[in-house]
C-alpha cells in the first residue's frame, strides 16, 4: 500500500545530507532499522522508487529520513533536493533491513549509518545504550551526521574516523589494522553498513580476525 504524504519540515544536517520529516499516516507503523521504498511525488518520477531507512522511532508524530543528496547523479536524491515544505513524497509499506540484535559494535561509513540511527535512538530512549559502541568513517569533519546528537547519546563509546583530513586524532580507515587496534572482543555482535567496498573489506577483517558470521548484521 502507498501513502502520499505532506513534508512538514526539511532541515539541513551537513553540506550533502538532509533531514526530511512527513506526516505521519495513521496506524502507520515500523521498527527501528526498517526501511520504506520512497518516489517523489513529480510528474515521470512516481515509478522511480528508491529505498530509505526510517530516522525516526514509531512513538514519533512524524515520520522521518535522513537522505544523502547526491545533484550530480539527475536521479532521486536530486529531485529530492530539489523539494520544500509541503511538497509530497510517495512512500511504501516497511519492510525489514537491520535489525537490533543484541550489544555489539556498529560501524557505519558515511550515509550508511542512517540504518543506525532510529536503533541508537530507541535503544538511548529507552536507557539501554549499554556498551554499544560506533565507530563512524567519513571523508572529512563536514561530513559527519548528527555528530552532537551520537555524542550526547553514546559519549566515549562514539568513534570518529576521518580518511581524507588532517590533523584528526583518528585519521586512517577502519580496515584490519584499526579493528585490531580497536576491539578486543570479536565475540560480540558486528553491525556494518556503508558503500559496499566498505561493507566487503570490513565483513572480511571481521571474519579473518575470528568474528563468529552469525554474529555480523548488515544490509543485505
Amino acid at each position: 500500500m502507498s501513502h502520499t504524504l505532506k513534508i512538514q519540515e526539511i532541515r539541513n544536517l551537513t553540506h550533502d545530507v538532509k533531514q526530511i520529516r512527513l506526516a505521519k499516516p495513521e496506524g502507520y507503523t515500523f521498527t527501528p532499522g526498517q526501511a520504506t521504498e520512497v518516489a517523489v511525488d513529480r510528474a515521470g518520477w512516481t515509478d522511480e522508487k528508491r529505498p530509505f531507512t526510517f530516522s525516526s522511532l514509531v512513538t514519533d508524530p512524524w515520520l522521518e529520513f535522513v537522505i544523502k543528496i547526491y545533484p550530480d547523479h539527475k536521479g532521486v536524491t536530486e529531485q529530492i533536493g530539489q523539494l520544500s515544505e509541503g511538497d509530497t513524497l510517495i512512500i511504501g509499506d516497511p519492510w525489514g533491513t537491520i535489525e537490533y540484535k543484541d550489544e555489539g559494535i556498529f560501524l557505519a561509513g558515511g550515509a550508511g549509518v542512517t540504518p543506525f540511527i532510529a536503533i541508537l535512538r530507541d535503544l538511548h530512549r529507552k536507557g539501554e545504550i549499554g556498551n554499544n559502541q560506533l565507530i563512524f568513517s567519513n571523508k572529512t569533519e563536514r561530513d559527519i551526521i548528527l555528530k552532537e546528537e551520537f555524542e550526547t547519546m553514546l559519549g566515549e563509546q562514539f568513534v570518529n574516523v576521518i580518511t581524507d583530513e588532517k590533523p584528526s586524532s583518528d585519521h586512517g580507515a577502519i580496515d584490519k589494522a584499526f579493528l585490531t587496534s580497536n576491539i578486543k572482543d570479536v565475540s560480540q555482535a558486528f553491525y556494518v553498513c556503508g558503500p559496499d567496498p566498505f561493507n566487503e573489506s570490513i565483513m572480511a577483517a571481521l571474519e579473518e580476525l575470528g568474528a563468529n558470521p552469525d554474529a555480523l548484521i548488515f544490509e543485505k
